[in-house]
């Protein structure tokens, strides 16, 4: 954040102080710690704020060497289950490891959160603390997803933050996505598309077809190519770098890839399996296999990124592994080191502006013609 102290916690210049909740998630803080010990061993400029219950982490933390100086606990002694509501979590939760550790992130102790905690629950208490970015409607959940472009990745948003969206919401994710994908991958000009049921002009809701006018008009802004309408067919392709739509679609786009990926891994490895010739097949296919399997491990870049807060938080998966919970947190300090989030709310400030004004002169045409 461009926005936060030059000095983490310890107070040592230019490194990313990561705010993590080592509690939330189903691999339980073992795995959150191993993947802290893997995150600091490969990355010097990064320290770590680990909150939850003191009596279980500092044995977990003091097996590892590399977690020496770099790792302060804070001891909380709840935890938000995954199925607290979040307004149970809003009244009842301020001694839980989610709700301290972005309230680290709030004081300026961290610039960024990992969480793999309830999704519902990190949503409501990061508005809380962090609070929305100027003029965003609502904030947007971003998730990584393996395609054929050189970067491997295409993003998607938004996947479950919000079931509804309005032309004006489509055009923040598209800033948003942009802001996000630039600074993750290094992409000076992502290519945006607006997720429909085709690609033709004339197809879409009335809402959508408003929000292609608006997402090309704020491209120049946004530093973006629009490339107008994809299908469900373009998320994983090389055509496209930020597909945008609400969050209903989105998630349901999400779980349906999750699930199509694991019928087909299901499904090879019993035909692999079916027969002893399938079985020697099986054996020769498995360095190509194995490429592949680590080409699309969704544990490589594991995180859905929070858009439009005050500050960057990140929610790793629930059954993330040490390896998945190491990515968060390499993502998290990406972002954060990055600053997009200062120039992601001056651009996203300056669409809206323009947004407005052109509502206004429409308005006030549209009343001089009653007039007359």
């Amino acid at each position: 954040m461009s926005d936060a102290p030059e000095t983490s916690a310890k107070g040592k210049p230019g490194t990313i102080t990561v705010s993590v909740d080592a509690m939330g998630g189903d691999q339980g803080p073992q795995a959150v710690v191993d993947g802290c010990a893997q995150s600091v061993s490969k990355n010097p400029d990064l320290m770590i704020l680990l909150h939850g219950d003191s009596a279980v982490l500092d044995p977990l933390v003091a097996r590892h060497t590399a977690l020496r100086g770099r790792v302060t606990v804070h001891h909380s002694p709840d935890t938000v289950k995954m199925d607290d509501k979040p307004a149970q979590v809003m009244r009842h939760g301020r001694d839980t490891s989610m709700w301290n550790a972005l309230a680290a992130q709030r004081s300026g102790q961290a610039q960024a959160t990992v969480s793999c905690g309830n999704t519902g629950a990190l949503m409501a208490v990061s508005m809380l603390q962090l609070r929305k970015l100027s003029g965003v409607h609502r904030p947007a959940i971003a998730c990584l997803w393996p395609s054929r472009g050189k970067t491997g990745f295409n993003t998607m948003l938004d996947v479950g933050a919000d079931v509804r969206a309005d032309e004006e919401s489509l055009l923040q994710y598209a800033m948003m996505g942009a802001a996000y994908f630039r600074n993750a991958f290094n992409m000076p000009r992502p290519r945006v598309g607006l997720l429909n049921v085709g690609t033709e002009d004339h197809k879409g809701r009335a809402e959508i077809k408003e929000a292609a006018i608006l997402i090309a008009q704020a491209a120049e802004i946004g530093q973006f190519e629009f490339v107008g309408f994809v299908e469900g067919g373009d998320i994983p392709s090389e055509r496209v770098d930020v597909i945008v739509t609400d969050g209903f679609t989105g998630n349901v786009a999400l779980k349906t890839g999750e699930g199509t990926a694991r019928l087909i891994s299901d499904l090879l490895r019993r035909e692999l399996t079916a027969t002893p010739w399938a079985m020697i097949a099986g054996l020769l296919a498995l360095r190509p296999m194995r490429r592949a399997k680590k080409r699309t491990d969704p544990s490589r870049v594991n995180g859905g990124v929070f858009l439009g807060l005050n500050g960057t938080v990140v929610k790793s998966h629930g059954s993330a592994d040490a390896t998945g919970v190491s990515s968060a947190i390499k993502l998290a300090f990406t972002l954060a080191r990055s600053g997009f989030q200062e120039r992601m709310s001056d651009r996203l400030s300056a669409v809206m502006d323009t947004v407005a004004e052109r509502q206004m002169s429409a308005s006030d045409s549209t009343g001089t013609e009653g007039q007359e």
